[in-house]
């Protein structure tokens, strides 16, 4: 879908170094709450079927039913804002096709847990996906080893991870490379670090961290605040 990809929030990354994140590396989208974290890994969601990928939902939060809910609300929006009408049911069957949905509620996530439905998917239904999204991680609670088990995943299984953590205004800790709370602790496991920024001249993505390069880019895009579609770069 040449439109969506014109107007992804994900053309942020057309300035960083690779030009995306990449199979075996994590990403993280730094957002206080309320912002549209969810919307946003949605839409990174698309941006990676409507390019002919396979990608697995994990959510941690909500069941499949409420996550698929939220996909069908924010396609509908998506069709709407390009005037896609003529091509819903195509794109429809594109997002149904190529994507998955997996819930872990009631804090029984765990990374064994994962890995043997990753493999369930590529054994009994040749599904054999090339982005996660984990969506609901408490990053506040999370251990290193927990991330450190997200890269093993990503490596053994040849996927990119994205996550989303949850920033608070009263904190405004950041370490000496820039990196804020919740992610400072950890933020050499991730290659890509982004931040969801809502500002008096509108919403940002702004990127912190871009894999192994020094010099970040002054890069940022500015979001339709209320289809988190990019209005343009800089």
């Amino acid at each position: 879908m040449k439109d969506f990809i014109s107007f992804s929030p994900l053309k942020l990354l057309e300035k960083s170094s690779r030009k995306g994140l990449g199979a075996g590396n994590l990403g993280v989208l730094i957002a206080r709450a309320g912002v549209g974290k969810t919307a946003c890994l949605i839409h990174i969601a698309f941006d990676r079927i409507f390019r002919q990928g396979k990608l697995v939902h994990i959510s941690l939060e909500e069941g499949p039913e409420k996550v698929t809910s939220y996909y069908n609300v924010m396609y509908h929006d998506l069709v709407k804002a390009l005037d896609l009408t003529d091509d819903y049911d195509d794109y429809r069957m594109l997002i149904d096709r190529n994507r998955m949905i997996l819930a872990y509620l009631s804090q029984s996530f765990e990374i064994e847990r994962l890995r043997t439905n990753l493999r369930n998917l590529a054994k009994n239904l040749n599904f054999r996906p090339d982005t996660l999204i984990i969506d609901g991680l408490d990053f506040e609670r999370t251990e290193r080893t927990l991330f450190e088990g997200f890269k093993e995943i990503a490596a053994e299984f040849q996927v990119e991870i994205w996550l989303s953590a949850l920033s608070h205004r009263h904190i405004s800790e950041v370490n000496e490379r820039g990196i804020p709370y919740p992610c400072h602790e950890f933020d050499d496991l991730f290659s890509l670090i982004i931040q969801f920024q809502p500002e008096s001249s509108g919403v940002f993505l702004r990127l912190l961290k871009d894999h192994d390069n020094p010099t970040i880019p002054d890069a940022s895009v500015r979001l339709d605040p209320n289809t988190f579609l990019a209005l343009n770069t800089k």
